[in-house]
């Protein structure tokens, strides 16, 4: 996929974005018309946009221009302090990752050091406290840990999944034309049962032990959109159509191409996210 340049017998350039697919090539969009070089040129960095936002490309700048320069005029002494950088490395980049996507709206720290220690070191609650301390100094109690998961249920959960489901839209140019759909089974060290846990069948082959089944929407380009939990002993073919459902409902889709694990296909027209509501 790439942007050309097409002269008019007008003499004005149209620029337009070209996929090559089995030795044929396919104007997918044209981005607009010039004459002069500044506005063709102006036209080809929109395209090359266009084609990233298409792709579910993002580039992050990590650093301002103000940053930049500052880092040139004191090389000497980040160089003298590289030891703490590479330290916390990951941490800067998933610190500025976390914010782009837009989970500083939630506005709680647990959140954020949850979520980088989750992807930089996957653990047990209490080795991410540890880990958190050890690796970020950020000294979080285990017991502030196991509080906050339900806060983050109660009261965060829609929030999140709205800002993530949100960025994916803008990542992929506000367009969903197809969904894929998956279940799989989660079970618990325990025999005990409630109105979500109970045996059913075991994707683990876990067959005594009680579990969940959960459902996972995710879009053409493998962004995950949403998830939906259901009784363990529910058929998971019966999930399907409950978890698209609320999906539409709580993030204002209208329609869409949603593809399951068997093949099965629902088809129905291309929706647009509702931004609020």
């Amino acid at each position: 996929m790439f942007v050309r340049k097409k002269k008019n017998r007008s003499g004005s350039t149209s620029v337009v974005v070209v996929d090559k697919h089995g030795g044929k090539f396919k104007e997918l969009h044209t981005v607009g018309i010039g004459r002069e070089e500044h506005e063709i040129e102006q036209l080809c960095i929109q395209g090359r946009v266009w084609i990233k936002n298409h792709l579910g490309i993002q580039e992050i700048d990590f650093e301002e221009p103000d940053l930049k320069e500052m880092e040139r005029k004191n090389s000497e002494k980040v160089l003298d302090n590289i030891e703490g950088i590479l330290l916390n490395g990951a941490k800067l980049i998933l610190d500025k990752v976390f914010d782009s996507v837009g989970f500083n709206r939630v506005g709680d720290d647990v959140l954020r050091h949850l979520v980088i220690a989750r992807l930089c070191e996957p653990m047990s609650k209490m080795a991410t406290a540890d880990y958190l301390k050890t690796h970020f100094d950020e000294d979080v109690d285990l017991s502030k840990i196991y509080r906050y998961m339900d806060k983050l249920y109660n009261t965060q959960k829609e929030a999140v999944q709205r800002i993530s489901v949100e960025h994916t839209f803008s990542v992929l140019g506000g367009r969903v034309e197809m969904l894929f759909y998956d279940v799989t089974s989660l079970y618990f060290e325990s025999f005990r049962e409630d109105e979500l846990r109970s045996p059913g069948f075991s994707k683990d082959g876990k067959t005594a032990e009680t579990q969940i089944i959960l459902g996972l929407l995710v879009c053409e380009n493998g962004y995950p959109l949403s998830y939906s939990i259901f009784n363990g002993a529910q058929y998971e073919s019966y999930t399907m159509i409950p978890a698209i459902d609320d999906f539409k409902q709580r993030f204002g889709l209208d329609d869409f191409i949603v593809v399951a694990d068997s093949g099965f296909m629902i088809k129905r027209n291309i929706g647009l996210l509702r931004s609020g509501g």
